[in-house]
């Protein structure tokens, strides 16, 4: 679905060098199509640690577990979440291998760096003595900090290796790439050998033998190119100037061209669904790609959803098409496209599925499953009175929803009642990705580039409502308004929305839900208190706490005592009922002089 211009050129060489076995290992990928663009371009060297029992398996499986693993996280996900995550499963491995033997440097110990080219950045992942250096500008730059212990006055160690301690602490950093940059991998068998000038001047050497030829043309204008080595032969030589310098390690060697990268901007959709026209207006018993109409469900100003049946099969399903107005707006057709690439790689009892198509699709629209039920605005306006339970019950579902999102690092940033269907069957779903926000796709330039649209200001985060990125503290305030509005009836700063933002974050304050529904115990509505909190960093960092302290009383929390409430609500009530009554026997005296 996601075309990419991310284009290398690359070699790589290794060799046991002066030892009698090579416990090195190196490793590249270059995906092709969407998995190229979403996760992107990966190359990985290791150094077994020699004094360790089995340093070659352990270099050999971290290289080539990170490289299939990597690219089998979801898409979803960013590249550093992704490669984490990975390394953090095989440092448990190796740790765990290693423990089967006496001493920790007897086990499974390895060095390794990490590159991974995705859009315009490259993401670095480091561990031990390996490097990675980038050619930049006629100049090298070391990107790595080697993690090596100095002792005495010739004697070094490894402070860091894979395999070496069961909490892993890998070196991270991310640094923008353009075309012409040159990245070179080694082992230190090779780099304290070669120095640095002389890496930077065989790299150069290369790149300037690729460069068309200044001076001189051929008969028919058109410039020469010079004629140099490969980057095959510059890792060849690279391995040949340690070995001369009297290395006596293994060598390895990996160099990475970037000969384009994405342009900002560019379309990075598949350019067939893009081009596909809108549907005209849909109504019952219209017929298109094998789809029958029943009935229209739900307009708004973005969209239409219909019930359907598939004709082949006699399936009920729901289709969304776009709204008309927006059919000359790029972004939106971009956005809307998106939709069922999110609905697709999240699969969860709790989040509605979308449906395949049985046939290429002749207009722009997608398909998801049909939930016979209401919507949990619907179920709000029919339970004035709801049972906490109750409440919980559903509360804990939405959460499943979340939880099924989150982890694909996929951020809701539209969650309202109006979003979540509760099925005939008691389950509730959350559904419409028009305003998801999904980490692993902003890495890429062009891709959703415009300003993702908000969500419902009632029930938006502030800093949603101001156009800032938000996660799970976002969806966070959106959920816990809607548990608040399920137990009341109400929203936790009113029914007005934050459209003049800065003054109605002065004016802005919350209600306890006690004041509404008396059942509402005062510790359940401290934790509601916090979870809708106006600045983020008050609120609560993971959902699984919000619920557990709507469960359990939290004593850390401040909480507005029932009997302050009543007291002034009791002042309220005896000053009015006296202003009453003085009106009442003025009027009384007014009417009797009449």
């Amino acid at each position: 679905m996601i075309n990419s211009t991310l284009r290398v050129d690359a070699a790589q060489c290794s060799e046991a060098g002066a030892k009698s076995e090579n416990e090195d290992c190196m490793g590249l990928r270059v995906p092709d199509g969407a998995l190229l663009a979403l996760k992107g371009v990966s190359a990985a060297i290791a150094d077994g640690v020699s004094s360790a029992h089995a340093g070659r398996e352990a270099s050999e499986t971290c290289v080539q577990s990170f490289l299939a693993d990597y690219y089998s996280t979801p898409e979803s996900w960013t590249v550093k979440t992704s490669a984490q995550r990975v390394l953090s499963a095989l440092n448990h491995w190796l740790y765990s291998k290693g423990r089967a033997f006496r001493e920790a440097e007897e086990g499974f110990l390895t060095t390794l760096s990490i590159l991974v080219l995705k859009g315009n950045a490259a993401h670095i992942f480091h561990v031990g003595d390996t490097r990675i250096a980038r050619v930049r500008d006629g100049q090298l730059e070391t990107l790595t900090t080697d993690h090596s212990v100095q002792m005495g006055k010739d004697q070094t160690y490894l402070g860091r290796a894979m395999g070496m301690d069961v909490n892993l602490h890998v070196d991270y950093r991310e640094v923008p790439v353009r075309a012409g940059d040159v990245f070179v991998l080694t082992t230190d068998g090779v780099h304290d050998y070669v120095t640095s000038e002389d890496l930077l001047k065989r790299v150069l050497q290369r790149v300037e033998a690729r460069a068309p030829a200044r001076e001189g043309a051929g008969s028919d204008g058109v410039a020469i190119p010079k004629v140099g080595a490969d980057w095959d032969t510059v890792c060849r030589e690279i391995l040949q100037a340690a070995t001369a310098a009297g290395s006596p390690d293994n060598l390895t060697c990996q160099i990475i061209e970037v000969e384009s990268v994405p342009r900002t901007g560019e379309d990075p959709l598949d350019r067939e669904l893009l081009s596909l026209p809108f549907p005209p207006p849909l109504t019952a018993g219209m017929k298109l790609d094998g789809l029958r109409i029943e009935r229209e469900l739900y307009a708004s100003p973005r969209s239409q959803v219909y019930l359907v049946t598939q004709e082949s099969t006699g399936r009920t399903l729901v289709m969304k098409t776009p709204a008309v107005r927006f059919e000359d707006d790029r972004s939106y057709i971009e956005r809307f496209v998106m939709e069922p690439w999110i609905g697709r790689r999240v699969h969860n009892p709790h989040v509605v599925d979308v449906v395949e198509p049985e046939q290429p699709p002749s207009w722009l629209y997608y398909l998801q499953e049909f939930i016979p039920g209401i919507t949990l605005a619907e179920w709000i306006r029919e339970n004035s009175e709801p049972d906490i339970r109750e409440v919980l019950r559903l509360a804990d579902q939405i959460a499943k929803g979340l939880y099924a999102l989150h982890r694909r690092e996929t951020y809701h940033r539209d969650l309202k009642p109006e979003n979540i269907l509760l099925g005939e069957d008691g389950i509730v779903r959350i559904v419409d990705f028009g305003s998801c926000y999904v980490s692993g796709l902003q890495e890429l330039e062009g891709v959703l580039s415009e300003e993702i649209p908000l969500g419902t200001e009632r029930y938006s985060a502030p800093e949603v409502v101001r156009g800032e990125v938000s996660r799970t503290r976002g969806d966070l305030f959106s959920f816990a308004c809607i548990i608040y509005e399920m137990l009341t009836g109400q929203l936790p700063y009113g029914q007005e929305t934050q459209k003049g933002r800065a003054s109605w974050m002065k004016r802005a304050r919350y209600r306890p839900s006690t004041q509404y529904n008396p059942m509402i115990p005062d510790w359940m509505d401290a934790a509601l208190h916090r979870a809708v909190a106006l600045d983020a960093k008050d609120r609560y960092p993971e959902i699984s706490e919000f619920l557990y302290d709507l469960r359990h009383p939290n004593t850390s929390l401040p909480v507005q005592t029932r009997r302050a409430i009543s007291d002034r609500e009791r002042a309220d009530r005896w000053r009015n009922a006296a202003v009453g009554l003085v009106l009442l026997y003025i009027l009384t005296l007014a009417w009797l002089g009449s």
